[in-house]
């Protein structure tokens, strides 16, 4: 209106939502404090007040109002870390593995810091939702998911279950140390000037042991699913699967009934030639194909096939690009030997706390914590909402859908 008075400052940039910083002098006029009645504030420094916004007002509005009463205002100006301080992140000084020191570039190629800065303009929470991770356990011992996991449950082949997912023992085919790693993709904890950043910054994970030394089974993955929902988990990552077009009812009804209150995630699986595994070739689950160095399938990442019919990827994210030669992607019986492309993650603490992985294992963890973000930022969506905007947010590239972190944070919030 013509006369008013602009409140000072920009406050379409990221700012605290509901506080207006009112800078009070030594004394109040009486048009001044009669603006401030019935205000919330808070003293926070010599002639400072933070003003709570009263409820229904928008805060250039309320502003606006203390400036016409003479008062200086201006926002809660929210700062951030320009990057995370972790030695991993990209940019930073890496994380030895062996006579090396190697990066996170994944983070870098699903734009997950841009995923971060845009929750940060609109003021919500890098940490995402209760995120479960049905695997190997996790090794509470790690530094990097110091505070983050809950105490979770173990799920064996025989209908027996027990307090706490340790991670399975060292002489395990399974692979130690691969639902550590699952986890730390996920939520490692970040800017903490050690080690990796996770895609979650300060959330909570759900440890669910399903795989032990005879891998898993119906029974487990069943008891697995029904615990994490139970628990109110919102995401669940399941880096496993079986080849072949599997038919196992009591399994699909426990994805089905899950699906309805969680997004289901799931590796597609390490072999070119036999399809899409179960149960990431079920319709309720995100199908999670990997990519190599480049935006191209790795030699290794599953692909639609007979063997799970018409069933495709649904989206594709990084997963290491193990067995290659001058650069150049392999088939056959070196393409999944592990190389300096692939995954930096962690590993049980007792086989040096970091390593390299590759794998549709390691990429659905990147969609896993993405969808995670998701529903962190905008809490009212559905499992299919969330699952629907995930999926419609990817970034081409040639016939794949490429994880986005930061349109898939965008369409959230929209």
């Amino acid at each position: 209106m013509t006369g008013e008075a602009a409140p000072p400052g920009n406050w379409a940039t990221p700012h605290v939502p509901g506080e207006v910083l009112v800078l009070t002098g030594r004394r109040l006029s009486a048009q001044a404090t009669s603006a401030l009645g019935g205000v919330s504030t808070l003293a926070v420094a010599d002639g400072l007040l933070l003003a709570r916004t009263p409820v229904g007002e928008a805060d250039a509005a309320f502003a606006r109002r203390l400036t016409q009463a003479g008062l200086q205002t201006q926002p809660n100006y929210r700062y951030f870390s320009l990057a995370p301080s972790d030695p991993g992140f990209p940019g930073n000084r890496g994380v030895r593995v062996g006579d090396r020191a190697y990066h996170q570039t994944y983070l870098t190629r699903i734009g997950a810091a841009q995923a971060w800065q845009t929750l940060d303009a609109a003021g919500r929470s890098r940490n995402g939702v209760l995120t479960a991770v049905l695997d190997t356990g996790a090794d509470r011992q790690h530094p990097e998911l110091a505070g983050r996991l809950l105490t979770g449950c173990t799920f064996d082949n025989r209908g027996g279950f027990t307090v706490g997912a340790p991670e399975v023992s060292a002489s395990s085919s399974q692979g130690r140390g691969h639902g550590t790693g699952s986890a730390g993709l996920i939520g490692a904890n970040t800017d903490n000037q050690e080690g990796l950043s996770g895609v979650l910054w300060r959330g909570n994970l759900l440890p669910v042991k399903v795989l032990g030394d005879d891998g898993a089974s119906t029974v487990s993955l069943v008891g697995g699913l029904n615990y994490a929902a139970a628990q109110g988990a919102r995401v669940i990552n399941m880096s496993l699967g079986a080849p072949g077009k599997l038919s196992d009812p009591v399994l699909d009804r426990a994805i089905t009934q899950a699906a309805q209150r969680a997004v289901l995630v799931a590796a597609a699986g390490n072999t070119s030639g036999d399809g899409i595994y179960f149960p990431a070739s079920h319709p309720a689950v995100i199908a999670v194909g990997a990519l190599g160095r480049e935006d191209h399938l790795a030699c290794y990442s599953a692909r639609p096939g007979a063997a799970s019919g018409s069933r495709q990827l649904d989206i594709v994210a990084p997963g290491g690009n193990a067995g290659t030669r001058d650069g150049v992607s392999t088939s056959g019986p070196g393409c999944l030997v592990s190389g300096p492309d692939d995954l930096l993650t962690l590993s049980a603490t007792d086989q040096g706390s970091y390593v390299l992985r590759a794998g549709t294992s390691e990429a659905a963890p990147l969609v896993s914590g993405v969808a995670s973000l998701m529903w962190g930022a905008n809490p009212d969506l559905s499992a299919a909402e969330v699952r629907a905007r995930l999926l419609a947010s990817t970034r081409q590239v040639g016939t794949l859908k490429m994880l986005d972190a930061k349109a898939a944070v965008e369409a959230a919030l929209k």
